[in-house]
């Protein structure tokens, strides 16, 4: 009986001395996010705020790692009247807050109705190190790579135990690189030769070039003739890394100059690819081509004042819209103006150039002389990062591929619709055209507005890329002639690929002569090659040729 009586009393003893083993954490209640918010209002000491901080580090609410970042930026208060936690941001002389727990707008107040939630040096060090580890770890891995690259920037010996404890876990090679370049970078900073060495061996196939730069500057010497890097066996490894990320650089830098020079030959493409079918089958040197590509420009500025709150999908609406614009256009100067020249070459380019001064003085007048900033939509906004050494704009990528669309759309409209055969029906012999009921009046037209509504959609593309004004047009003419005729007159093929090889050309020849001695290289270029082939790469038979 006694042994039964003892049992009880020896598991209670033992229980107790558990307890009392255990840590506090392990004991306390799970504190909610909603406890969380009005502990940090009520905390005064900085080691109650520590504690806070870690509980919300820790919690899988995301409306907690919000607070860590405006906590550690200065833009956390309460509110003096009722103690609310809020989110504020200084707006002229007043704030603009917002409810923590409901994330409720609540608009302007007075500063002196807000109290700030103080922290000191050493919380924001906690904040910092507890942001960058939640950061790492995110399911996006957009934000685990800006969170890696940003631990680049802070070297600090601490951030390697966050950097290799999140180096077991990752997947995905631009992080895993990022990291290593992080981890890399500190260990550069190690007054051990070994660990320096380990870093520089970690930079092999980097494409950082902060890391790139760093490098460098160990290879250097400082301003009393020494080198910054003691050490010979790790300048030496240091100098062997960096030539072999140079090389790397100068790699990706001519893929990013034969990108910009695509990029700008897409350009040259929509802005020339008009004028070609209308010189080819017209014969008419146009000089106001140029004013319709700025119509199109000043057409995407005005759908975007009609739609202020659709600038998303304005570009969806301003490429037809200006397409007709100055498609409409277009008719309207060959049906006044352009019918009554044909065969006379010199009078059609005066009155077109007479024609392209009063469109640009009808623009100032409506729109004023000053230029018109046109607001890129966001899918059009920043750029596709391949490494840290190339990155490719997402502007000039859309561009690209709207250029080829256009093309492609534009030969099949000449090859596969009736429209199409009655054009080059009137390109290869018009007489007989005529002769075999073809309005060839009418075709003149339709041919004109076609390709003053492409020049209206290139435009559209420019308009994304420069600001727009009444001289846009100006600046392309005279390059869009040089793409036509070196490519051969009303030949698309022809077009497509002199206006890719100017513009490649353009680009590579930019950085070692200048913007304006490149293009009269170009320029003296076309014209010995027009000496030797008198009808471009790819001439095609028609009538002005026969003749």
């Amino acid at each position: 009986m006694k042994n039964r009586i003892k049992m009880p009393a020896l598991s209670a003893t033992v229980l107790a001395l558990l307890l009392l083993l255990l840590p506090p954490s392990a004991l306390a209640t799970p504190v909610s996010f909603e406890q969380d918010v009005a502990a940090i209002v009520a905390a005064k000491k900085m080691r109650d705020k520590e504690s806070i901080i870690d509980r919300l580090a820790a919690s899988t609410d995301p409306r907690a790692l919000q607070v860590i970042k405006a906590l550690q930026t200065g833009e956390l208060y309460y509110r003096k009247s009722d103690r609310a936690l809020v989110y504020a941001r200084r707006q002229q002389s007043q704030m603009h807050i917002s409810d923590v727990l409901s994330t409720a707008d609540w608009g302007l107040v007075n500063k002196s109705t807000l109290k700030k939630v103080s922290i000191n040096n050493k919380l924001r060090n906690q904040m910092r190190e507890l942001l960058a580890e939640r950061m790492l770890l995110h399911p996006d891995s957009t934000i685990r790579l800006k969170a890696a690259r940003d631990l680049s920037k802070n070297i600090d010996i601490k951030n390697n135990v966050i950097i290799e404890r999140t180096l077991a876990s990752e997947k995905n090679p631009k992080v895993i690189e990022a990291l290593n370049n992080a981890s890399a970078l500190i260990g550069l900073q190690s007054p051990l030769e070994a660990e320096r060495l380990l870093a520089i061996a970690k930079l092999e196939g980097s494409t950082s070039q902060l890391a790139m730069a760093k490098l460098a500057g160990m290879v250097e010497v400082d301003d009393s003739g020494a080198y910054r890097e003691a050490s010979d066996k790790v300048r030496a490894a240091a100098a062997m890394q960096l030539k072999k990320m140079q090389g790397a650089a100068q790699f990706f830098n001519f893929l990013e100059n034969l990108f910009f020079g695509v990029s700008y030959g897409s350009v040259l493409l929509l802005a020339a690819v008009g004028l070609a079918i209308t010189f080819g089958v017209m014969g008419v040197i146009n000089m106001a081509h140029g004013e319709m590509i700025m119509l199109g420009a000043y057409t995407t500025y005005v759908v975007q004042l009609v739609m202020p709150n659709f600038i998303e999908y304005s570009l969806l609406v301003a490429i037809p819209a200006a397409f007709l614009v100055s498609g409409a256009m277009g008719v309207l100067i060959e049906r006044t103006v352009i019918r009554h020249l044909y065969g006379r070459p010199l009078e059609t380019l005066l009155a077109t150039f007479g024609i392209s001064l009063v469109l640009q003085q009808l623009v100032r007048s409506v729109f004023s002389p000053l230029n018109k900033t046109v607001i890129t939509p966001e899918w059009l906004s920043g750029s596709m990062e391949i490494n840290g050494f190339l990155s490719l704009t997402y502007n000039r990528l859309y561009i690209i591929v709207f250029s080829i669309i256009v093309l492609l759309a534009l030969i099949f409209i000449l090859k596969k619709t009736f429209v199409g055969l009655q054009m080059r029906a009137v390109t290869q012999n018009r007489a007989m055209a005529n002769s075999m009921g073809i309005r060839a009046g009418w075709v003149d037209a339709l041919t004109f507005g076609l390709g003053s509504g492409i020049a209206g959609i290139a435009g559209v593309a420019l308009s994304q890329l420069t600001n727009v004004g009444p001289n846009l047009g100006q600046a392309y003419i005279i390059d869009s002639f040089m793409v036509v005729v070196f490519g051969g007159v009303g030949n698309l093929f022809g077009t497509f690929f002199a206006a890719l090889s100017l513009g490649i050309a353009n680009k590579f020849i930019e950085p070692a002569a200048g913007a304006v001695l490149a293009k009269i290289i170009v320029l003296i270029f076309i014209v010995l090659f027009i000496q030797w082939r008198p009808r471009g790469l790819f001439a095609i038979k028609g009538r002005f040729v026969e003749d």
